[in-house]
């Protein structure tokens, strides 16, 4: 018998992809023509069997030889070079990109899929195409025809790799505070001043450069986010014929050294120090404008929004792999026995501990978590590929509604229900959960450090609650609730169980529209987002329910039944039966617009 996979499960993936989402109908519009099942099937098997071969046998290695500085360069152990160096050979890390900056042109929803397998392997070391992608989309789209050509063909092939630098260690998650200057020379270029904080892929010597988007001010620009503007500043200036040239003034100050992630270079850097390299003769680190002055954060924005989905998409991988490899350890572990008349039987065999009922308890709580999780960043990924290949209009329009209002809910639902799974993981093997010779302990530290990555959750509810759902008089409320009233009519039209499961999903959506109009009812913001982060966690709990139902309606199409397919539509029951009445109480809080915490002053804790 084959040993079962441990990182995701390609069954579901292709149930997910093929028999829910019918992904290969792309293939019938101009943008993905050139694909198939097959392309997309090869793309699957290739990412699982380099992220099996490469990239899982190093991150517990990772976790132990975290990257050091020895005062002027960033090591990290060969390992993490050897992978990447494969993972850039084999094509994928231009997967998703335009054949036209050399990629494969994959819709956004498989290459979601096929990075997820290394997010689940070794997340550390996925980090670095995971941003040198972000970087290399918000290049294409709004920089300029020299600044594609000049750095993301490189990073398209693997030899340059990206960053994103927006906080500093006064401002944090406050960008209105950023200070780093930028002073605009006769050339056209800037010259940028000024340190960045928690900069992951900040400097290694991974590549043969390093292409940072920074975020910055230039001189008389407007005070707070709407003064900020975009600069791309590269570890070594490149020369007009492409070659590496001096190395820019930008340095690491030092590392961080996290709970989680321990394989991605986390850095201090300085913008500008003038110490140690001078390009041209002068001290300031070159940069070059990115698109138009004071338009950095909307730029920035193209490049967050898809790294909220990807961390939303990281945290999934790991819960999934935890998943995986407890349900792994329970069916072989032998231990008690069961509690009916044979098992008070001291002398009869222990059996697997998955026959224990609170062990199958975690263990399906698991898998409506991450199954959940998974359904609802491919249906995001869709939404991307029907952006930008939907035949008419309105079609892209409502696609682009639809993500934006899902994004917050992308990145922190499986943020911290998917850390849950990495939880009950560890309960389900016991002691054994809290030691270092099993994986599930470096998972859950590696996934704590999600419900941060790329805006908290407090953050994320202010812009669900704050943005998200008001913005326009509400239609991306509507756009939600619309897709929604399309699967109720399914589900309703097929009868039965399916029946029930929308009677009890239209129950909680139109209490959740309710309460969101009743939250904002006196017109007042504080009162309003004082319970923003509750909002969201009742509100994503709603939209996976929804994401499980239209899963429980693809089993009843997919045929033949199998335990799979049971398997699916048992999570689907475990979902709406004891978790979607987690958001009642929830919702009663929000509706009463509780003022508790808003009222609580600050010398009382």
């Amino acid at each position: 018998m084959a040993t079962p996979a441990t990182l995701l499960s390609r069954r579901d993936l292709d149930f997910q992809l093929h028999d829910w989402l019918r992904i290969t109908s792309l293939t019938e519009r101009a943008r993905y023509q050139e694909h198939s099942r097959e392309t997309f099937d090869d793309a699957l098997a290739l990412s699982e069997r380099i992220a099996t071969h490469h990239f899982a046998p190093h991150n517990k290695r990772n976790d132990r030889e975290e990257p050091w500085f020895d005062g002027e360069r960033v090591h990290t152990h060969e390992d993490v070079a050897d992978a990447l160096a494969v993972f850039a050979e084999s094509g994928l890390l231009a997967a998703a990109m335009d054949q036209e900056h050399g990629g494969m042109g994959l819709p956004h929803a498989v290459s979601t899929a096929c990075f997820a397998f290394f997010q689940a392997a070794n997340v550390g070391t996925s980090a670095y195409p995971f941003l040198t992608l972000g970087n290399a989309r918000l290049l294409c789209a709004h920089g300029s025809p020299e600044q594609v050509d000049t750095y993301v063909r490189p990073m398209l092939e693997g030899r340059y790799f990206g960053t994103m630098c927006l906080s500093e260690p006064q401002a944090g998650s406050s960008l209105a505070d950023v200070a780093t200057r930028a002073e605009r020379r006769e050339d056209g270029t800037y010259r940028l001043f000024g340190t960045k904080m928690w900069i992951s892929g900040g400097d290694h010597e991974l590549s043969e450069n390093i292409v940072h988007l920074v975020l910055a001010r230039t001189p008389g620009g407007p005070a707070g986010v709407k003064g900020l503007s975009l600069f791309l500043v590269p570890k070594y200036l490149v020369e007009a014929d492409g070659t590496r040239g001096e190395r820019n003034d930008v340095v690491p100050a030092g590392l961080n050294h996290k709970m989680g992630y321990r394989g991605t270079t986390n850095t201090l850097l300085n913008f500008g120090e003038g110490a140690r390299h001078r390009p041209g003769g002068e001290a300031g680190a070159v940069g070059h404008l990115v698109g138009e002055e004071h338009r950095g954060l909307a730029y920035m924005f193209h490049m967050m929004n898809g790294a909220r989905i990807g961390v939303g998409a990281g945290a999934m991988a790991l819960g999934y792999t935890g998943y995986l490899k407890s349900l792994a350890y329970a069916r072989e572990r032998p231990q008690g026995r069961p509690l009916t008349a044979a098992g008070k039987d001291a002398g009869a065999a222990q059996v697997p501990i998955v026959e224990h009922t609170d062990v199958r308890r975690m263990l399906l709580a698991q898998k409506s978590y991450v199954e959940g999780a998974l359904g609802l960043l491919l249906y995001c990924a869709k939404l991307v590929d029907e952006e930008r290949s939907a035949p008419s209009h309105e079609e892209r329009t409502q696609a682009a509604l639809l993500l934006e209002v899902l994004t917050p809910i992308a990145k922190s639902w499986p943020s911290q229900w998917c850390l849950e799974a990495n939880n009950l993981a560890i309960q389900v093997h016991g002691g054994y959960g809290y030691t270092r010779e099993y994986d599930v302990e470096q998972h859950y530290r590696d996934n704590r450090l999600n419900p941060i990555h790329e805006g908290t959750h407090g953050i994320q509810g202010l812009d669900l609650l704050g943005r998200k759902v008001v913005r326009g008089g509400g239609e991306g409320l509507r756009a939600l609730g619309t897709a929604i009233g399309r699967t109720l009519e399914r589900a309703e039209a097929a009868g039965d169980e399916a029946a029930g499961l929308a009677a009890t999903l239209r129950a909680y959506w139109e209490r959740a529209v309710a309460t969101t109009a009743r939250v904002w009812e006196p017109g007042d913001p504080q009162v309003a987002l004082a319970n923003a982060s509750l909002y969201l966690e009742a509100v994503g709990h709603v939209v996976v329910a929804w994401i499980w139902l239209e899963q429980f309606l693809a089993t009843l199409e997919a045929g033949p039944d199998d335990a799979f397919l049971r398997g699916k539509r048992q999570a689907a029951r475990y979902f709406f039966r004891a978790e979607l009445p987690r958001t009642g109480p929830q919702f009663d809080l929000l509706a009463a617009r509780e003022t508790v915490v808003l009222e609580t002053d600050p010398d009382w804790l």
